[in-house]
């Protein structure tokens, strides 16, 4: 399936994220079809919500195999915001729940001084580390929605991070996956470049016929 799929699991911003891929001149199907997850060329896999919640969709559509199966082949994959914090082993949101478990750690609550907010609500500058992006310009600036954040096991993973109350995990990547805290289809100009940047780099799946 030569297209973007985007992973429909009732939640997240799913046409906005196809739209932002259409802007940057890639066809995108939203789908929760397992087949056509477990034959996609390129998996884009968003979501808001609770941690909990989102395994028990993913279950629920028969959806964590093949993601599971894709992500094992080392396939070209996005993960944004829900959809990075359940590449980890563990989800500590009302209770215990496992996750992908593609990534060893956990994701936990901001435990920060009081003074700030919690949910992490605005744009917030990340500084990008070896593996991230590149070519992204000088403006850093994306958007965050969340109150948990991911705490991996492996600080190789870890791609970029932001500060909020101290520094934590904004992106990780390994082999040919990406994913961010951060909404990239809600950051504008800075959040195009970097899903334009995931998409350039695997063209070569996208073009293939």
């Amino acid at each position: 399936m030569n297209r973007v799929t985007i992973v429909d699991y009732g939640s997240g911003n799913l046409r906005s994220v196809q739209k932002a891929c259409e802007r940057l001149g890639s066809e995108a199907i939203i789908t929760s079809d397992p087949n056509q997850v477990a034959e996609a060329s390129v998996l884009i896999l968003p979501g808001v919500g609770a941690f909990g919640d989102a395994m028990r969709e993913l279950h629920g559509r028969g959806l964590v195999e093949p993601i599971q199966q894709y992500l094992a082949a080392d396939k070209p994959f996005l993960g944004i915001c829900m959809g990075l914090q359940l590449l980890f082993e563990r989800g500590l949101e009302g209770g215990e729940h496992q996750g992908l478990a593609v990534l060893r750690g956990d994701v936990v609550r901001f435990e920060i001084d009081p003074a700030l907010k919690v949910p992490h609500m605005g744009w917030n500058q990340v500084t990008w580390r070896q593996g991230g992006p590149a070519d992204l310009g000088s403006d850093r600036y994306y958007y965050f929605v969340h109150a948990y954040h991911a705490r991996p096991a492996d600080a190789a993973d870890v791609c970029g991070t932001a500060d909020y109350g101290g520094e934590f995990c904004a992106a990780v990547s390994r082999g040919r996956l990406l994913a961010t805290q951060f909404h990239p289809e809600k950051s504008q100009h800075a959040g195009l470049r970097v899903i334009g940047r995931f998409l350039d780099r695997h063209r070569g799946e996208l073009s293939a016929g």
